[in-house]
């Protein structure tokens, strides 16, 4: 079952799906579920014997364009609804042991269209409100399927974090007349200490207010509010500077980095167009090169975070790291 269950406290909808305590955890090393389908192999989600990009629905999906009606029944105070929505999975090479930072930045351009074509098309359903594109990566943040990929949810309401992040933006443009996210990095830029790489289109940088010891956003420079906006310059430099960060994140200790990705963008339902500003946000969970950050007492139930670094120093050492691969 699945269903949406409000939360007066925190006003914000939290997703009940118990089927998906059943999702593939972990198969067998000489199985994987998003592997191309080997002749007179075992099947997999993709019946071909190889492929470039993939993108198909999630086969446990906590959201549904056909969801079954909720099982519990609401009150004015504990509202339910239906699960409605879409998950999608994004495949990014039929390699099962491909390093994206490894891969040659015509793979990345190819997924920047494919992210492109997925917010335009689920956010064109009169269900969608918001297209959230992610990336879990790493056993560290949870990640049960080795294999390169990454998964869209596209919400029949705007995410709390995200909404935060808007009604903050709105509220700063009804004072000053500006993005708040463009305000931003033009004080990243002018102190300049916290630059990761730059480009034409986008800069990455550890923000001044980094919640994890090696976050980087990466913020478009001109006010794009979302893929909509983009032209073949900036979907090309959006490629590189992906691939630059991954590179260096892979080349600061010499393993492939976990982390969780973000992008965040206009939502769907048409609002926001003045406010909101496409950006990419990564949380990898090391703190060193062998100890993890975890989501303790502050930061889990009080949603204080406590970054063990210098936003500054953390930026001159990723900004240091160089890649070792041509682009």
């Amino acid at each position: 079952m699945s269903e949406l269950r409000w939360n007066p406290i925190m006003k914000e909808w939290v997703i009940t799906a118990t089927h998906r305590q059943n999702r593939t955890f972990k198969p067998p090393k000489n199985y994987c579920p998003l592997c191309p389908t080997e002749e007179e192999g075992f099947p997999t989600e993709v019946p071909a014997n190889d492929y470039d990009l993939v993108v198909f629905e999630n086969k446990f999906p906590s959201l549904q364009a056909k969801p079954p009606a909720p099982v519990v029944k609401g009150s004015e105070l504990y509202r339910v609804d239906e699960a409605k929505g879409i998950c999608e999975v994004v495949l990014f090479t039929s390699d099962h042991g491909g390093v994206m930072s490894k891969k040659p930045l015509s793979r990345f351009l190819k997924l920047v269209k494919v992210w492109q074509d997925r917010y335009r098309e689920l956010g064109a359903k009169d269900f969608i409100d918001y297209v959230y594109i992610f990336e879990n990566k790493g056993e560290e943040v949870g990640v049960t399927l080795d294999h390169p990929h990454g998964q869209i949810y596209a919400y029949p309401f705007i995410p709390p974090f995200v909404k935060t992040k808007l009604e903050s933006s709105k509220e700063h443009f009804a004072k000053s007349d500006s993005c708040l996210f463009c305000d931003v990095l033009k004080e990243e830029l002018s102190d300049g200490s916290r630059i990761v790489a730059r480009n034409d289109s986008f800069t990455a940088f550890v923000p001044f207010f980094a919640k994890h010891t090696y976050e980087i956003n990466i913020f478009a420079n001109n006010h794009l509010p979302s893929f909509n906006e983009f032209n073949a310059k900036v979907e090309e430099d959006l490629a590189r500077i992906l691939k630059i960060v991954l590179m260096k994140y892979d080349n600061l200790f010499g393993f492939v980095f976990p982390y969780i990705m973000s992008i965040n963008q206009q939502p769907t339902n048409g609002e926001g167009e003045q406010y909101s500003h496409f950006h990419i946000e990564f949380y990898p969970p090391y703190r060193t090169e062998k100890k993890l950050k975890y989501l303790a007492g502050s930061e889990a139930g009080a949603g204080t975070f406590i970054n063990g670094s210098m936003a500054e120093e953390k930026a001159a050492e990723l900004r240091n790291v160089k890649p070792v691969l041509d682009l």
